[in-house]
């Protein structure tokens, strides 16, 4: 199930409050909440990414507390107030290079949490309560499953819960089901970092990633080695984000299904702060020209405050807010492309350049598709040169259904991109 078609494009932040961090929920200030959000609606959002920390709700199994997620239902309530809706990120789960797991996984209750029954059980409880105590709410958009919870199956987490592609999957419908069950119809997702697309062998696959909820989530970081290896101000750097957004669409067995750039950002020292407004119009109006976007969710609001201690030093300074709530340039600069759109409207033609991507429909091989990989290099060469590519799977360049329905009249080897 879905949400119903919208005309534009969506354009949101994920939410990091300005004080506190997510650690507000601890001592939530409901007013402290309202002027965020006030904030946020006078750039022109129209939507927002919220986050509870799993441990804090449910900090035993058997135990959500009624509280936190009246807490949660309060700060959705104020975000419809104002005009935008909500999206709910249930297991966090892993937030700006911090862990947040409940201690019943952990330590002396060490178990998987992606194949122990018990475990499994409450998760899916807990994801069914809170879509359940949203169901009612208009401005409710739907749940993600976690941020980025792949990163617990494998390398580079110190203690990872490995599982097979078989076992991600299983967990993922689970998952799924269990949000669908709470909100019966909203706009249920999973999102995983891109080592889903990039990392040869990873358990969660671009196949899951295209084919099992409402939409593909993406998330999008040019410290992924794209910057390092090409700069910030390149064709890589800029149309990342695009990349990603039309990489995914290979696996989709739908041609047509809405892809959600759910998190990007402008990390220093990557980007350089006086270049972070031109790297977001750059990757916005790169996103604005791929057929089927959702939208886009910009990671993130609000600035982490400096008080707080041992973040990475990028994510200090990633949102659009400062901690007071002033506007940043990119922030404005935002603001400025969401008004252009609203006022001429964006609808992308199909992209009918496909680049063939010669990997099984859902083999472990994915290392072409990152930075530095043959299938990354000739899609850039492509952009470079001023085409508009789109991906397609080897399996596909011949299905002449699949390709009229995808709009594609042309189809480009790697070999053929890398020669031109």
């Amino acid at each position: 199930m879905s949400t119903p078609p919208h005309p534009l494009p969506r354009f949101g932040v994920n939410y990091t409050p300005s004080q506190g961090w997510f650690h507000h929920w601890l001592d939530f200030d409901l007013d402290a909440v309202r002027a965020d959000l006030d904030s946020i609606a006078a750039l022109g959002f129209d939507h927002l990414r919220a986050f509870p920390l799993w441990p804090l709700f449910q900090p035993n199994r058997t135990l959500i507390r009624p509280r936190a997620v009246e807490q949660l239902v309060a700060l959705a309530d104020a975000a419809g107030e104002r005009g935008l809706d909500v999206a709910v990120d249930g297991l966090q789960g892993h937030l700006s290079s911090f862990d947040f797991l409940p201690a019943w996984t952990q330590t002396w209750h060490r178990r998987n949490i992606f194949t122990d029954p018990a475990v499994v059980e409450g998760q899916a409880v807990y994801l069914r309560t809170l879509a359940s105590a949203l169901a009612d709410r208009p401005n409710f958009l739907g749940m993600t499953i976690g941020n980025e919870i792949n990163q617990f199956s494998g390398a580079p987490h110190p203690d990872p819960d490995r599982i097979t592609p078989d076992q991600a999957r299983s967990w993922l419908r689970r998952m799924l089901d269990a949000c669908e069950e709470g909100a019966p119809g909203r706009f249920h997702l999973h999102a995983e970092y891109d080592a889903a697309w990039y990392e040869d062998d990873h358990p969660f696959t671009p196949a899951q990633a295209a084919r099992l909820g409402s939409a593909t989530a993406v998330h999008s970081w040019v410290f992924n080695g794209t910057a390092q290896r090409y700069g910030g101000e390149s064709t890589a750097a800029g149309r990342h984000a695009a990349y990603l957004i039309e990489l995914s669409k290979a696996w989709a067995d739908d041609p047509r299904r809405p892809v959600w750039l759910q998190e990007v950002g402008a990390p220093a020292p990557h980007i350089p702060a006086d270049g972070a407004a031109d790297f977001a119009e750059t990757t916005i109006e790169a996103a604005l020209d791929c057929p089927d976007l959702w939208g886009i969710t910009w990671w993130c609001s609000h600035d982490v405050d400096r008080s707080l201690a041992d973040f990475p030093e990028l994510e200090y300074s990633l949102g659009l807010l400062t901690n007071d709530r002033r506007p940043k340039p990119a922030g404005t600069r935002i603001a400025r492309v969401i008004e252009d759109v609203r006022a001429r409207g964006r609808r992308p033609r199909p992209r009918t350049t496909a680049l063939v991507l010669d990997l099984p429909d859902e083999g472990p091989e994915r290392s072409t598709c990152a930075p530095g990989g043959a299938y990354f290099e000739a899609f850039m060469r492509l952009a470079g040169a001023g085409a508009r590519p789109t991906a397609l799977l080897a399996g596909r360049a011949h299905d002449r259904q699949h390709l009229t329905a995808r709009g594609i009249t042309e189809v480009v080897t790697v070999d053929d991109a890398l020669r031109g």
